[in-house]
């Protein structure tokens, strides 16, 4: 082995450069050894507490193999061979436990013990002499510099003294703590190859005895077994390359593939739309409110699953409930100038979630995906293959064959009469199909060239279609500001029935036939698939208000009218078969098409599953206007006929004084025709008022009185 450089200790006392100098290299060398048994240390302290934790689970393993036959499983029987066989593993294990306990231990003597003394001992030891070196040297520094500012003029023996001691003091200090701190950095040296050979030598020596152990417990028949071990290896290593080769063409393709899909809003003509999914996942922005006015949007994973939808944050084991989506509704909203905004209302109304997609084709599929699954499509055994009917139908229905108006124009008849005013409602028995409307056709029941109107008009729009005009309410306007003109007091104000229900306006169009409910929902069936087909989604929401005179169509927000239907112009109404949610009613208006004769138009909302309380409170609107209609002509009759009794009271009574005044009147006549009562004095007769009244009389009559 090479001489070991040393720090010459009797320089100590001269503090030359050079000696602090080399003492800087011997510090470093110091500081480097230490940071470096620190690591070693560590690395052979985690191979001791990995050795103990060996040894403590084969031990666990071993107890639990031997365990078994003591277990009893639901779907395991007695194996006796099962138990046998773990039985004399078991053995071996615990052998292998003992070996292994050993090796713990001698690695604890023979590997740990040495470098925990260097470092415990030798390396602190080296530090706390470092900080005395230090300080002893900074006080011979300042006594040094206390000495030299003596002054020579002014000499003071006694100050002169406790300078002199102390520089005395502080430097055979500062040279006996230099000496022993240059003998224990010499030391190290040595130390250090100590420290490092004989936790090895330990180590090594404790591992080979374990290997003995093992040889002596562990014999020549494994090497059979580990042989097939190594066969099966090769084969799973070569079957994995052939795997690795097939994975790399793989993310080939899918690379070359995937391309055009790293754009966040792709090519929808590349990329076309899917409207017959009933699930979905992907990831969305969903808006969270902080505040009146503030909110914050977090990006989370939506799924599908079932008639939920679920969200999941990334992070998270398993998702959670987001909303109940069965009979909801869902609309494409602007919010907070974001594009690919949606908004899912909850079926009963109370709850709603606004999401924002990535992409157009995002957004209207997840619209579709969603409007599927509130229909309840996916409970069927093949759910995509009927929204792809449905869907189907639905552009059958908004896109007619070019033989369609051909086929109008020929069933089209010559005259056509109005039925009798039909009306259903929501309770009675909608879900049985007319006998006479199955042999109807299509456009029997729907004008084929009749436009949709999907949106309601604005109050300030002349002749609302919503009102009759024989009503005397066509072709005026509606006061914005609900108020009435000349004083007059609401027409709505002294009804019986008020009931207010939040619906959304799907649409509207003309239909042929208002006698039967199925023209309801032939227009429901045509509206949705309009919708659906021309990407229309947006929905306005009014207040619907349902009166003993009318129904009317009031904007949540400012409170103003938008539509009056009178309601003796709601000649049929009914809600959907199956989606409740769903109702229409068919207004019979003047005009229209052909201004010569009625027209009926039929209007189809979406309420919050409400449909069948709409229907039943029209109905009874209804019956409540007939009844007061009812009681109505049965008041006026009654006064019609108090009216004639009182007439032909006044005619009697008229006549009886008649009949008095002419009884008096002959009597008087009688009377004054005798000669014996002739007036010589000046006497006079005074006619009552009532003859004066009948001086009108003519000259006949008069006669005829005189002679009586």
């Amino acid at each position: 082995m090479p001489g070991i450089d040393k720090l010459p200790i009797e320089e100590t006392l001269e503090d030359s450069p050079q000696t602090r100098s080399l003492l800087g290299v011997f510090e470093e060398d110091a500081t480097a050894i230490s940071n470096y048994m620190n690591q070693l240390y560590q690395a052979m302290h985690r191979i001791y507490d990995a050795q103990n934790e060996l040894s403590a689970a084969t031990h666990l393993t071993s107890k639990l193999l031997k365990e078994y036959e003591k277990q009893h499983f639901p779907l395991g029987g007695d194996d006796e061979v099962m138990s046998s066989t773990l039985q004399q593993f078991s053995k071996v294990i615990d052998e292998l436990s003992s070996c292994h306990a050993v090796l713990s231990t001698q690695l604890a003597d023979a590997m740990m013990f040495p470098i925990s003394q260097f470092k415990e001992r030798d390396l602190k030891e080296i530090l706390t002499l470092k900080e005395v070196f230090q300080i002893a040297s900074n006080d011979h520094d300042a006594a040094i510099n206390r000495y030299s500012r003596l002054s020579k003029k002014r000499e003071n023996d006694k100050v002169k003294y406790e300078v002199t001691e102390d520089v005395y003091t502080s430097r055979k200090k500062q040279h006996q703590t230099m000496m022993h701190y240059f003998c224990t950095l010499n030391t190290l040296q040595y130390k250090k190859k100590i420290a490092l050979l004989e936790p090895l030598l330990g180590y090594m020596q404790a591992q080979i005895s374990f290997f003995k152990m093992g040889s002596e417990n562990l014999n020549e028949q494994l090497e059979e077994f580990l042989t097939n071990i190594g066969t099966s290896v090769q084969n799973v290593r070569r079957e994995m390359d052939s795997d690795i080769e097939t994975m790399q063409q793989t993310i080939e393709d899918l690379e070359v593939a995937s391309d055009p899909l790293y754009v966040p809003d792709p090519d929808p003509t590349k990329f076309p739309v899917n409207r017959n999914l009933t699930r979905k996942a992907g990831y969305l922005n969903a808006r969270n409110k902080t505040g009146l006015v503030s909110s914050t949007w977090d990006r989370q994973f939506f799924f599908t699953q079932g008639g939920n939808l679920m969200s999941q944050a990334r992070g998270d084991v398993a998702g959670g409930l987001a909303m109940d989506i069965d009979n909801c509704s869902v609309m494409a909203v602007d919010c907070e100038d974001r594009r690919y905004c949606f908004q899912i209302t909850s079926f009963d109304g109370k709850k709603s979630s606004i999401l924002q997609a990535e992409s157009k084709k995002d957004h209207e599929e997840w619209i579709c995906t969603i409007n599927n699954i509130s229909k309840q499509i996916y409970l069927s055994e093949n759910p995509e293959e009927i929204a792809a009917r449905v869907n189907q139908s639905a552009l059958e229905a908004v896109t007619p064959s070019p033989s369609f108006q051909q086929r109008h124009e020929s069933l089209r008849p010559a005259g056509q009469s109005r039925p009798p005013t039909a009306r259903t409602s929501s309770s009675g028995s909608l879900g049985s199909e007319s006998t006479n409307l199955a042999a109807l056709s299509l456009d029997s029941l729907v004008a084929p060239d009749t436009p949709i109107q999907f949106d309601i008009i604005s109050p300030v729009c002349e002749d609302q279609p919503g009102q009759a005009k024989g009503s005397g309410q066509g072709g005026r306007r509606t006061n914005p500001f609900g108020e009435s003109g000349g004083g007059t007091k609401s027409e709505t104000e002294d009804s019986i029935l008020h009931q207010l229900f939040i619906v959304r306006f799907l649409g509207s169009m003309e239909v042929k036939s208002d006698d039967n409910p199925d023209v309801v929902y032939e227009t429901m069936r045509q509206i949705l698939a309009a919708r659906a087909i021309h990407n229309i989604f947006r929905m306005t929401e009014s207040h619907l208000l349902v009166t003993c005179d009318c129904l009317k169509l009031i904007d949540p927000q400012t409170q103003v009218t938008r539509l009056t239907f009178p309601l003796p112009s709601v000649v049929l109404y009914a809600t959907h078969l199956e989606n409740k949610r769903l109702f229409g009613f068919v207004l019979r208006t003047s005009g229209g098409r052909s201004e010569s004769n009625l027209s009926s138009v039929c209007y189809i909302f979406e309420s919050n599953n409400e449909g069948e309380k709409i229907c039943d409170s029209v109905g009874l609107a209804k019956q409540i206007a007939l009844h007061a209609e009812l009681d109505r002509r049965a008041s006026e009759k009654q006064k019609e006929i108090e009216r004639v009794k009182e007439k032909q009271q006044k005619e009697l009574s008229k006549q009886k004084q008649i009949e008095k005044d002419l009884e008096e009147q002959s009597r008087l006549i009688a009377a004054s025709s005798r000669p014996n009562q002739a007036s010589s004095e000046g006497q006079f007769v005074v006619l009552s008022s009532s003859q004066s009244e009948e001086s009108d009389l003519g000259e006949e009559g008069k006669k005829r009185e005189s002679e009586a």
